[in-house]
């Protein structure tokens, strides 16, 4: 049921795939670095006021960039050297890192530092994007499950780790202005090392393999806001996966605000299980724990029960999860909650990759990506959102849970409807 040991020998076999995942592993250590920097800037800053609104809003920032320029960013993605565009966008994030860093170092209010903020998570959405469309040159047909499963654990570990080490660092450097800009600018690391790796590659390498787009740079960029949800719609397997995944996304968003907020508000450190700053280094922990687990099991669970099944029981055992283990509200019943809601979302992230990789044309792959993209953070916005305006400042509500868990069920609905409707599609 783990995934394929034969695949995996193979891929870390080629150097091209190597130079692919170092490049996505450093990018993704970075990402974590810089949101953790956020987070504490926003969350744990004693110069600065957190509630509910405020905490969204610094979610906001990390998720709605890539919700606003995925699209644009597809259609670049597939009409341009893939390699030329990740070392550029590597290039610019140093420099919106730095910005950033700025911006909170010099104690500005939320509003620049979030608009800076904005910036880098644009250019940190687009390259992931560029990386996930770029796979398949690296990666043969047959090991793109496989490959992709073992691609999105290893750079959610990074991500982890890059949280880890803010939260490290900011025990270092201080909790204040100063110590929070230093903690973020540390993320130019990650983004160089990574733009080091893509210039390995050679011109062309990385596709797209064919053009399908106008000469007019402008107009082929609006016509990836477009192409990419049509191109998507075309396919039956992606579709239904997209509605699965927004489910899951608006619920994630919704409880993971929740989770914030019963840590920093409401919960208290009972030995080994921390409130607070520390709480929520152990929620990251265990979401981190749900990713590995996920990216390890799933490709066996396809392979054994079908796609369908799998992505099914991912939404119904996070309903159950977040019911039976997060009602409670208490440290050790959330974490587990977190470890549970992570797993299951992962599963289904892992099939909508796979399907977009094998069911879509490589002319039309990165658009997809990006609106897949787009559609994974517009829907944890949309959760966050609605919740940040009914539940109480320290989080504790029963019915914004069991409310949360309904959407599982409304997102299997849809996705069963669609595949139902087209039963000689690829599944």
């Amino acid at each position: 049921m783990v995934a394929d040991g034969h695949a995996v020998r193979r891929m870390l076999g080629d150097p091209g795939f190597r130079r692919l995942l170092f490049c996505r592993l450093s990018s993704q250590w970075a990402d974590g670095l810089f949101q953790a920097g956020l987070a504490g800037a926003v969350l744990f800053n004693p110069e600065r006021q957190a509630d509910p609104l405020a905490i969204a809003g610094g979610f906001a920032v990390i998720l709605v960039p890539y919700s606003v320029v995925g699209p644009f960013a597809g259609a670049l993605l597939d009409r341009w050297d893939r390699r030329r565009l990740l070392i550029v966008a590597n290039f610019l994030r140093v420099i919106l890192v730095m910005l950033s860093a700025a911006a909170d170092g010099f104690g500005l209010s939320n509003g620049p530092l979030y608009a800076a903020a904005l910036l880098v998570m644009g250019a940190s959405r687009f390259i992931g994007a560029g990386l996930s469309a770029a796979l398949p040159h690296v990666v043969e047909p047959r090991d793109l499950v496989t490959g992709n499963s073992m691609v999105a654990t290893l750079a959610s570990a990074a991500a982890a780790i890059g949280g880890a080490t803010a939260f490290g660092l900011r025990n270092v450097l201080g909790a204040g202005n100063v110590g929070s800009a230093q903690v973020t600018a540390v993320a130019i690391v990650g983004a160089l090392v990574s733009a080091l790796f893509a210039a390995q590659f050679a011109a062309g390498v990385l596709g797209p393999d064919e053009v399908d787009e106008s000469n007019v740079a402008f107009i082929a960029v609006a016509k990836g806001m477009v192409d990419g949800g049509r191109a998507a719609l075309r396919v039956p397997s992606v579709a239904a996966g997209f509605i699965a995944l927004t489910a899951h996304r608006i619920a994630y968003g919704a409880s993971l605000l929740v989770i914030v907020l019963l840590m920093k508000f409401a919960l208290h450190s009972n030995g080994m299980m921390r409130a607070g700053a520390g709480g929520l280094t152990e929620a990251v922990a265990a979401g981190a724990g749900g990713l590995v687990v996920a990216g390890f099991f799933t490709p066996g669970l396809v392979r054994r029960f079908g796609r369908p099944a799998v992505v099914s029981a991912g939404l119904v055992v996070a309903c159950i999860g977040l019911v039976g283990f997060g009602l409670p509200m208490t440290v050790p019943s959330l974490l587990v909650a977190t470890f549970v809601v992570t797993f299951c979302g992962q599963t289904v992230k892992l099939n909508v990759d796979a399907a977009i990789q094998r069911d879509v044309a490589d002319q039309s792959r990165g658009r997809v990506f990006a609106v897949s993209d787009t559609v994974f953070n517009a829907a944890m916005v949309v959760g966050v959102a609605v919740v940040a305006t009914i539940v109480p400042p320290d989080g504790r509500s029963p019915g914004v849970v069991i409310g949360t868990a309904a959407v599982y069920l409304l997102g299997l609905a849809g996705y069963r409807l669609v595949l139902r409707a087209h039963p000689n599609s690829p599944r």
